[in-house]
């Protein structure tokens, strides 16, 4: 039996997202920048593993609640990435592709989250 959650195209996307960051971080150089690597890792990550939690969760209180630290993640995951861009980490283009999919991952969330 499938868990629910692994159908929600929001998770889809989390998933994607993650591979996508990890991808990139390979090529980020880790002297001096061993911290923001880790948290952007850890910010992704939380997206995804919110999402599923409150999935699991009965209560629609309780549900709302993971979805909206799963869009705190998200927006996590933003300062992360605009700190790479203040040191010189990741492209123009790189970062676009991000925030793009960040955005939608907010917006979707704050459907749920409705």
């Amino acid at each position: 039996m499938p868990f629910d959650f692994e159908d929600f195209p929001v998770y889809k996307d989390a998933i994607k997202f993650i591979q996508e960051v990890d991808s990139f971080l390979e090529s980020v150089t880790q002297k001096g920048n061993v911290r923001i690597i880790d948290q952007l890792q850890r910010a992704s990550t939380s997206i995804a593993l919110n999402i599923a939690e409150g999935a699991g969760r009965f209560h629609k209180s309780d549900k709302k609640n993971f979805y909206v630290m799963a869009r705190g993640s998200v927006y996590e995951c933003v300062a992360c990435l605009q700190i790479f861009v203040a040191k010189k980490l990741i492209s123009a283009e790189k970062y676009e592709i991000f925030y793009r999919a960040l955005n939608n991952l907010a917006k979707q969330l704050s459907a749920m989250i409705r």
